[in-house]
């Protein structure tokens, strides 16, 4: 068996390393480093002052909280919803199993300006679902729930994706073993399944934050866009182009992009010790 699988690492199965290497480095230099590169070249032609005052623009800073919250709370409401919904995928069968794992993909199939126009219509005051919060004095679509509600529709497939498969391949083996010791159904779910799901979980909730934080499309449809209490970063950026300052919407896009590859340069961190731990044991 070890044989088999060294000879399949050191044979290649795609023809000549070197021309997929060069194509693939071609290809994220091209897409990815060469516009980040050309943002924070341009970016550097501002003095500190310039790009301090660009960032910490009071609106700014306010755009920094609405998204941070908005992200966070969804975020955790996400990951609950998701986990629910990669469990009963994958662990029932019943009528409308296909149809429910591939509307799971919808929100990235679906233009995100679409999503967030159909949320502001049914969360409205008069809409399907806003009557039933209007009742209780609740307002979502054009106020701070909307903004919650619309990353939490677009960041779902993150959570559900990455738990999955990792349920998909869990041996049942392990809790049969641990029914057998006598664990009751909650012991086996909290010291057998749950700590294997931990590191797709983590995975599936640091991606569906980092994707909350660039939302666009869907949030100002149904945020209504309100100074100070419901506007978003990346509109902040959006309405810095409109007045023609483009320094300034550089400056707030490089505080997202820095933001962004920190928080993916710590999940990679956060998974290779959560694997190594795993692996020792």
């Amino acid at each position: 068996m070890n044989s088999s699988l060294r000879f399949f690492r050191n044979t290649p199965i795609l023809p000549g390393f070197s021309i997929s290497f060069g194509f693939s480095v071609l290809y994220i230099s091209l897409v990815i480093l060469l516009p980040i590169s050309a943002l924070l070249v341009y970016v550097s032609g501002m003095s500190f002052d310039q790009y301090w005052f660009a960032i910490t623009d009071a609106r700014v800073l306010q755009s920094y909280k609405v998204t941070l919250m908005g992200a966070f709370y969804s975020t955790v409401i996400v990951t609950f919803i998701g986990f629910l919904l990669a469990w009963i995928i994958t662990r029932y069968d019943f009528p409308g199993r296909r149809l429910i794992d591939s509307l799971v993909d919808l929100p990235f199939a679906l233009p995100t300006s679409v999503a967030g126009v159909t949320l502001s219509v049914l969360f409205m005051p008069t809409g399907w679902l806003g009557q039933w919060f209007d009742i209780f004095g609740i307002k979502i679509s054009y106020a701070f729930p909307g903004i919650v509600v619309a990353m939490i529709f677009t960041s779902l497939p993150f959570i559900v994706r990455s738990v999955q498969p990792v349920l998909e391949d869990m041996e049942n083996e392990l809790e049969e073993a641990a029914l057998m010791l006598g664990a009751n159904k909650w012991q086996i779910f909290w010291r057998v399944i749950l700590p294997t799901l931990i590191p797709a979980l983590i995975t599936g909730s640091s991606q569906a934050f980092i994707r909350s934080l660039g939302e666009f499309g869907a949030v100002i449809m149904i945020a209504g866009n309100i100074p100070f209490q419901t506007e978003v970063t990346s509109l902040m950026l959006f309405v810095r182009l409109q007045e023609y300052n483009y320094p300034a919407a550089a400056a707030i896009a490089s505080v997202v992009l820095l933001a962004s590859l920190l928080l993916l340069f710590l999940l990679q961190v956060v998974q290779g010790r959560l694997f190594r731990t795993a692996g020792g044991k």
